[in-house]
């Protein structure tokens, strides 16, 4: 892979990474203060979760771009599988445990919070078995 296309793919990882470290920062800022009055406490403490996994996989996601001991082929699978894995397991903490004040029900689809963290593991066992058998390092 030449530097400009090494660049570029990194450069998109680092970029998701902020955006989800940025929306992290805004949801837990709301979670805190707007949903406080309105959420009881399992579900500011749910609310919460789904902002602190965001948040360390924002920070894995900001590793993966501007390391060199991941191949550029397993970057893209760990990108996609953290980036689903957000969305389902953060994204459906989100809906659920706000459902009453959105009238959103996901309830049905609730399976999706266990698939996003089976995701969220299988990215960082990615990360795991590519160092471990790169031969570079």
């Amino acid at each position: 892979m030449d530097f400009f296309a090494y660049y570029i793919m990194n450069k998109k990882i680092i970029l998701i990474a902020l955006v989800f470290g940025i929306l992290a920062i805004i949801l837990g800022a709301f979670g805190a203060h707007a949903l406080k009055k309105s959420l009881n406490p399992e579900q500011l403490v749910s609310f919460e979760t789904g902002v602190r996994y965001q948040m360390y996989h924002a920070f894995f996601l900001f590793f993966v771009g501007t390391t060199s001991l991941i191949s550029e082929r397993k970057k893209k699978t760990i990108t996609v599988l953290t980036l689903i894995g957000i969305l389902f397991f953060s994204g459906s903490i989100y809906l659920l445990t706000t459902k009453e004040l959105t009238s959103i029900d996901i309830s049905s689809v609730a399976f999706l919070t266990p698939i996003g963290g089976m995701l969220l593991i299988l990215a960082w066992l990615v990360v795991l078995f590519n160092i471990l058998s790169n031969k570079e390092n």
